[in-house]
């Protein structure tokens, strides 16, 4: 080998191409959320790809099936179409008209997924509106309460009608001077009962 071959400059090795940034994942707004005690019946966007939820909340003694419309976009909850002088609850084809007529005019960006409560602060969250329940009636008359009463909050709570019967079985007995149960003889379902309270 020359003596100049030990000087002559060789060119520097090619820098690695730079990898591309992994992708972001898309976050998840409702279109595969699963909320516990909530089976999702349909979904729909409204106007600014939030989702429209329909959603089972149970089913009464006689097998029938009820359902909720929650947006994800707005806070938008309804449990209840009104019939005539009253409110019933949801069949699937009108809570499913609903959430297409409140889709179709709600602007609202995608919000965060409401969080599952832990344990104790879901268990805080349903004993407080048991007692809340008479002031919104009349606190000096008993006050029967069905598991239905609930549909409302269900978004929040994220919990199934087994684990709230639950929850109110063992209030009857921590303040049985609050709350107690009893079968329903038509149905044989239980049934609760808020008693009245002293001012």
């Amino acid at each position: 080998m020359a003596l100049i071959d030990l000087f002559t400059r060789r060119p520097a090795a090619p820098a690695a191409p730079a990898e591309d940034p992994a992708p972001r994942a898309w976050p998840e707004i409702g279109e595969t959320w699963k909320p516990e005690g909530l089976p999702v019946a349909e979904r729909y966007y409204n106007q600014a790809h939030a989702v429209v939820l329909v959603a089972s909340t149970g089913q009464d003694p006689y097998g029938t099936t009820y359902y909720l419309v929650a947006c994800l976009g707005c806070h938008f909850l309804s449990t209840r179409t009104k019939y005539l002088d009253s409110h019933i609850r949801y069949s699937l084809g009108k809570a499913a008209e609903t959430a297409n007529a409140h889709a179709g005019t709600c602007r609202a960006l995608p919000r965060e997924l409401p969080a599952r409560p832990e344990e104790s602060a879901a268990r805080h969250l349903l004993y407080s509106w048991v007692l809340a329940m008479p002031r919104r009636r009349d606190p000096h008359q008993y006050t029967d309460i069905d598991l239905s009463d609930f549909d409302s909050g269900r978004l929040e709570l994220q919990r199934t009608n087994e684990w709230i019967q639950t929850e109110l079985t063992a209030l009857t007995i921590e303040q049985s001077d609050l709350l107690t149960a009893r079968p329903d003889e038509h149905t044989g379902t239980v049934r609760f009962r808020i008693l009245p309270q002293p001012h």
